[in-house]
């Protein structure tokens, strides 16, 4: 895990920022066209996945596949609203309003078939010296599922 104060001591410049935001944009667009390998080509090969209220953590390019082959079985017709966007030299933070169908089960939750919707926050951190995402970190707001799990 890096330092908080190395994050705070990175310096803003134009290239940097333009890098992360266009990898960001492949990242985004990969994940909309649900292409996996193009996706995954955006994250370091130790990347995590984490959904913090619940612990439930991915790792590596493998459990990136994972994580997203599980998310989208069980909501195969999600949508990412965003709302708000902050790129730094500490990555990438998105607000997005998320509605999907409980089509699968998620989480060991059987489906529900109930159309869905939710807040995320979702924390992409940088990694300076491989270029790439070290994976996400995902808060949700206002989603029944993750009730159940607590």
């Amino acid at each position: 895990m890096t330092d908080v104060r190395e994050q705070l001591r990175r310096d803003v410049d134009r290239p940097t920022y333009d890098e992360i935001r266009e990898l960001w944009k492949r990242h985004s667009i990969a994940e909309d066209e649900r292409d996996l390998p193009g996706l995954i080509s955006t994250l370091t090969d130790d990347c995590v996945y984490e959904l913090v209220q619940t612990g439930h953590r991915w790792e590596r390019h493998e459990g990136a596949a994972r994580f997203y082959t599980e998310l989208l079985t069980a909501f195969p017709d999600v949508t990412f609203d965003l709302t708000d966007i902050v790129i730094g030299p500490q990555g990438v933070c998105e607000e997005a309003d998320v509605a999907a169908t409980h089509a699968g089960k998620w989480l060991g939750i059987p489906p529900s078939g109930e159309r869905l919707t939710w807040k995320v926050a979702i924390f992409f951190p940088w990694d300076d010296a491989r270029r790439r995402f070290r994976g996400e970190r995902v808060y949700t707001a206002g989603l029944p599922l993750t009730d159940l799990l607590a």
